[in-house]
């Protein structure tokens, strides 16, 4: 049995809540919204369609509801808007977050938190402040969904499966992140020498670092210019955060958590590779960076702390 709470039943709540159903992660999931009529339509869809999925009941509740949660998803808040940056939602949805907090972490004291609103970064490190939740069950969504661009658009140049690409991002969520394309393989080769080891293959394209990172860091924005929101990548990327923790065996993901002195950076939440389990993010995995892709990181976590410094905890 394997209870999930959802804070907010907007586009991606809703959407993580099926994904969580269709996927069969939870037997129990439990929706929450200022909006109790929106909830409660989103459950009463999702769960008409419960018999041809694995069994499980989807309801909209109250706080009181989430109690015994394992895993509670926060996704309220303000969406971003076309041509606006997920910072200048910060003191919005922060303000929004610590009234869930009071709330939830009341009711839910013993379940690990996945932060997806954005600025998702400063309202994981806000989180951390204000909720006395301890740190290993604090998870920001982070750049998983980045990872997962990143590995989407490298995997169409090649036309190879997804899977055998080995490459992240790190940092923020949002316009500082970067590639540490040192470490970057598709399956052990280096991604720029993959199209000159390939033996009797179609002519690929030459690889261009610029061009992946733009669509990487544009992704989001395109979206959301042409149908207004994104919702089903991020699903899906928090959907397998949910599974792994909810599994015996720790995997490797780009989350975004506390950092005590990594890479020399303190106090702040951003994305490095960690491994999740079902303690939650319980250790880190330090890659080796070179110089040039710790300069970026450094940069990540002011552009970071200039934000936190400037709204109000």
């Amino acid at each position: 049995m394997n209870k999930i709470t959802v804070i907010g039943s907007g586009s991606v709540g809703s959407t993580i809540a099926y994904t969580l159903t269709v996927m069969g992660i939870a037997s129990e999931i439990v929706m929450i919204d200022i909006n109790q009529e929106k909830a409660l339509g989103e459950a009463l869809d999702i769960r008409q369609g419960v018999p041809f999925c694995n069994p499980a009941t989807i309801y909209a509740g109250s706080y009181e509801d989430a109690k015994n949660s394992d895993i509670v998803i926060i996704t309220s808040g303000v969406a971003r808007k076309p041509g606006q940056s997920r910072l200048d939602l910060a003191q919005t949805n922060v303000d929004m977050l610590k009234i869930v907090t009071k709330d939830i972490v009341k009711q839910a004291p013993d379940a690990i938190y996945i932060i997806v609103s954005n600025p998702v970064d400063v309202l994981t490190y806000v989180f951390h402040k204000i909720s006395g939740i301890p740190e290993e069950r604090i998870i920001g969504s982070g750049t998983i969904l980045d990872t997962a661009r990143l590995r989407s658009r490298v995997a169409e140049y090649y036309e190879v499966n997804q899977k055998n690409v080995h490459a992240y991002v790190l940092g923020e969520h949002g316009d500082s992140s970067f590639v540490p394309w040192s470490i970057a393989n598709i399956s052990n080769v280096p991604i720029e020498d993959y199209r000159n080891a390939l033996v009797n293959s179609t002519e690929y394209p030459e690889f261009d670092r610029g061009e992946v990172e733009n669509y990487v860091r544009k992704s989001g924005a395109r979206v959301i210019q042409r149908k207004g929101a994104t919702f089903y990548a991020v699903s899906i990327s928090v959907c397998h955060i949910c599974k792994c923790l909810l599994s015996g065996i720790d995997t490797t993901m780009t989350v975004s958590t506390m950092l005590h002195g990594e890479y020399g950076i303190e106090d702040i939440c951003l994305s490095l590779l960690n491994v999740v389990g079902h303690k939650g993010a319980h250790s880190k995995v330090l890659v080796p960076l070179n110089d040039e892709e710790i300069k970026a990181l450094h940069h990540s976590a002011d552009c970071l702390k200039e934000i936190i410094n400037n709204i109000e905890i």
